[in-house]
């Protein structure tokens, strides 16, 4: 069967006219004619079009000895014959949204660990005597501004999360790319390869010597007001790792997103529906403990210790959630 054939029977098969045909494609319905008749052939892109049309490879239209059954791009079997197909305009549209809000994210992750620096920094001034104000109105004054800092950057994830809402589907079900996508994401990816072994590397190496002033303050037995300030200091550098970290992750998670590579593997997918329900619960359960507590004790300084803690204990229970509701 030569091509003019295949296009008019994989036309028919979905019902389509002529002109029907034409409109996908973006031509005339002479042109479509032509090539039904054999007066013509359609030129590389227009294949490539015609092959994510009508769900066939390029190698079905173009070999005349290939039997339709061998042209499907995913096997017409079981759950697979929803699956969903994401072409090249779409995950375009999708790394270039995420591409453009990798720094936004950065700083919105990198603010919630600054958001207790103004607290900290403002009881440092209190006990080295710079600021002439009770302990309680230096408190009061940086959990204020550290909740119009988790607000601010909650807000942001917020109305970050309503623009990414119709690509959920890429982190949670299973879909196909079409013709030629995968390529691009895998060669987009290894572009970026450096950048981000880099801003990992120097993410890391913040995160080692920011300790580096609390060493050297406990050496040299300073003052408490010292202490409080190293640990402010401590804050704004783990802040840039966090910035680091989350910016160069965020951008290589969208290409290992359309890949279906890493966390975001068929099984990984799985796991994540089934312990959905938990996350919230747990993460609702751990902000309320860190609030309660903060505010009864007033240890500000000390209950931020919950957060590691719980980050990770999470990955433990989470597992043993996952693995509990597969048996089931």
């Amino acid at each position: 069967m030569i091509i003019s054939e295949k296009i008019m029977e994989l036309r028919k098969q979905n019902g389509w006219s002529q002109e029907e045909l034409a409109f996908q494609l973006g031509i005339s319905r002479q042109s479509v004619s032509k090539w039904e008749s054999g007066a013509s052939i359609p030129d590389m892109e227009r294949i490539l079009k015609l092959s994510e049309i009508f769900g066939v490879t390029t190698d079905y239209l173009l070999k005349d000895d290939l039997k339709k059954e061998e042209s499907y791009v995913v096997e017409q079997t079981g759950s697979e014959e929803t699956c969903r197909r994401v072409s090249m305009e779409e995950a375009d549209a999708y790394m270039e949204l995420r591409t453009s809000s990798t720094k936004k994210t950065g700083l919105a992750v990198a603010g919630y660990v600054l958001s207790p620096t103004v607290l900290v920094f403002l009881m440092g001034l209190r006990e080295a005597g710079i600021l002439r104000i009770s302990e309680d109105a230096a408190g009061g004054i940086g959990v204020v501004l550290l909740l119009i800092g988790v607000a601010c950057c909650t807000a942001y994830f917020v109305m970050h999360g309503m623009k990414l809402e119709e690509y959920d589907y890429l982190e949670r079900e299973q879909f196909q790319l079409a013709y030629g996508v995968e390529a691009v994401v895998k060669k987009r990816m290894a572009e970026y390869e450096a950048i981000y072994r880099v801003s990992n590397m120097a993410g890391v190496f913040l995160c080692i010597v920011a300790a580096v002033p609390l060493l050297i303050a406990a050496t040299l037995d300073s003052t408490d007001s010292t202490y409080i300030f190293c640990t402010a200091g401590l804050l704004v550098v783990i802040a840039v790792a966090v910035y680091l970290f989350v910016s160069v992750g965020m951008q290589k998670e969208c290409y290992q997103i359309l890949l279906q590579e890493g966390d975001y593997t068929l099984e990984k997918k799985a796991e994540t529906r089934g312990t959905e329900r938990f996350s919230r619960i747990y993460w609702c359960l751990v902000t309320a403990v860190y609030l309660g507590l903060s505010f009864y004790t007033n240890g500000w300084d000390r209950t931020w210790i919950i957060w590691p803690c719980a980050g990770v204990a999470f990955a433990g229970i989470r597992g043993i959630v996952y693995a509990v509701s597969k048996k089931q």
